[in-house]
């Protein structure tokens, strides 16, 4: 299965510091897959704030069955030994106004997934969209 899903629509920072949480979306161990890959891209503009990706394994989450998702943007590490490890991250955090259209891997059998936005105080989320 493999389709794009909005996990937010264009909303602009209208005042103050804002908050904004995103309606659920169906993840892969929603359809029964087993790869559980999500592609999420997150495009900004002069955005100030927090982007976290949310999962749930629940059927029916509640407030309380929501965990932040690692997300990796294709970015390694090598260490002194040679070991090579994936960069990943809970969120993005900018204060300054960030401007990209960025894609990021989240790797897990969710049932639900939502963005999480946070200390919102300037710019657009143009669009927050994941293909499952």
């Amino acid at each position: 299965m493999s389709d794009t899903v909005a996990l937010l629509t264009t909303s602009t920072h209208t005042s103050g510091t804002q908050t904004l949480v995103g309606e659920k979306v169906k993840g892969d161990a929603y359809f029964g897959q087993t790869d559980g890959l999500h592609t999420i891209a997150v495009d900004l503009n002069g955005f100030i704030g927090k982007v976290v990706i949310q999962g749930s394994l629940e059927d029916n989450p509640g407030d309380n069955d929501w965990f932040d998702i690692q997300l990796s943007d294709g970015e390694f590490a090598v260490d002194v030994s040679g070991k090579i490890t994936s960069i990943s991250v809970e969120s993005l955090v900018y204060t300054a106004g960030e401007n990209s259209r960025k894609a990021y891997n989240a790797t897990g059998n969710f049932v639900w997934l939502r963005a999480n936005i946070t200390d919102w105080t300037a710019g657009t989320i143009t669009s927050i969209e994941m293909n499952r």
